[in-house]
């Protein structure tokens, strides 16, 4: 598997190459964003690590450009931000999934992996599902033509349920995936926003979104 890794700070960037190289990867490095954007358009690779603050392009418009031209590469943004928006814009531009600094080179691996597992898939603009049209990039929700008006991090975990539907989630992989790796708080945060989602998106319209499946998780169906 070929990996291709976009970092400015050169030391980090050769310990993440030596790093992956010794768990079988092969690697090539790059240290700035129009140098990256290159290698990932002309490069053959089966995944990106992508810095989001590079000189010349930023990481967000790596991958922006990257899912304009639908060059579905899978991407895992490194970032010294953690705030939430911040993360939300890199899902939205079209990353798979980040990290952010200091992170584990164990978790990074593991990460990666995941991504190689999904392969590279075609991202649409608008998402659909159990009757909801999700447009990403605007954070908008809608159900028919009534316009829904969700917070950032309840956009998030619909947005994650819709990305997988037909697939059951886990609270802890909601968790992993719309909160961060350092939160601490109350795993049952994922219960109370399940709840806010199902106040907005389902009662008012007598309709079931978000199923709960005993003793696993939350289930999004599949639009046949």
């Amino acid at each position: 598997m070929r990996v291709l890794v976009v970092e400015d700070e050169r030391r980090l960037a050769v310990a993440l190459g030596r790093w992956l190289t010794r768990d079988g990867f092969a690697v090539d490095l790059a240290h700035d964003g129009a140098e990256g954007l290159w290698r990932a358009e002309h490069g053959s690779y089966d995944a990106m690590v992508l810095d989001i603050l590079l000189p010349g392009l930023s990481g967000y418009e790596v991958v922006r450009r990257l899912r304009q031209a639908e060059i579905w590469l899978p991407v895992l943004m490194l970032t010294a931000k953690d705030g939430e928006y911040d993360i939300a814009d890199a899902l939205d531009l079209g990353a798979d999934d980040y990290l952010v600094k200091p992170f584990s080179l164990v978790v990074l691996l593991a990460r990666l992996r995941a991504l190689l597992r999904r392969g590279a898939t075609e991202r649409p603009p608008l998402l659909h599902a159990a009757g909801l049209t999700l447009d990403p990039a605007a954070r908008r929700c809608r159900r028919g033509e009534d316009d829904i008006a969700l917070t950032s991090r309840e956009f998030a975990v619909l947005e994650y349920l819709v990305r997988h539907q037909g697939r059951v989630i886990s609270k802890s992989e909601l968790l992993d995936h719309v909160w961060d790796e350092h939160f601490d708080g109350d795993p049952n945060i994922v219960e109370v926003y399940i709840g806010y989602l199902r106040r907005k998106i389902d009662r008012p319209f007598q309709a079931r979104s978000i199923l709960t499946i005993r003793g696993s998780g939350y289930l999004v169906p599949a639009d046949d």
